[in-house]
């Protein structure tokens, strides 16, 4: 494997779930540079989540490349933690908790429930969230950390919402 290979290898190895424009960032090389070199690489895997491709040694299954791409985002991480905390939760408590437009939380839970890392349950009238797999996904929380930019990006949407929403 040759040294630019490698250098990518193990970042993605590092940062479980690096997008794409993040990992060319970080190793300042040009997107054709790393396009190329991930082409090569056989021992990585990508998974395209709600617009962006990230990036996974072969130790993750798909669930959890899905799960780790919605752990590196920050709202749709609080989602899973406040879901963590509280077992199950009223969608409208869990808004309310992370001081979310209602709007916002549906929309991150469109994601994380096609991808069976949040279920909705019906009960007499009532909707409770759940998380799917609440072990694996208190694991999987340990090894990823958002970057600045896809924190900047989620504060960037809930100011939005907040403004939208008269707030």
């Amino acid at each position: 494997m040759n040294d630019t290979r490698a250098r990518i290898y193990r970042h993605i190895n590092a940062n479980p779930g690096v997008h794409f424009r993040e990992l060319t960032r970080a190793l300042d090389l040009a997107t054709g540079q790393v396009q190329y070199h991930l082409a090569r690489l056989d021992c990585v895997h990508s998974e395209s989540v709600n617009g962006r491709t990230h990036y996974y040694t072969s130790s993750f299954d798909p669930w959890e490349r899905h799960a780790i791409a919605f752990l590196r985002r920050e709202t749709a991480r609080d989602v899973l933690v406040a879901l963590m905390e509280y077992e199950t939760a009223r969608p409208g408590e869990v808004a309310d908790h992370l001081d979310i437009a209602r709007s916002t939380l549906e929309h991150h839970l469109s994601g994380l429930i096609e991808h069976d890392i949040v279920e909705k349950r019906r009960s007499e009238g009532r909707v409770t969230l759940a998380l799917c797999r609440p072990d694996s996904t208190v694991e999987l929380l340990a090894a990823v950390d958002p970057t600045a930019s896809d924190r900047l990006s989620d504060r960037f949407t809930r100011l939005l919402d907040r403004l939208l929403d008269g707030g």
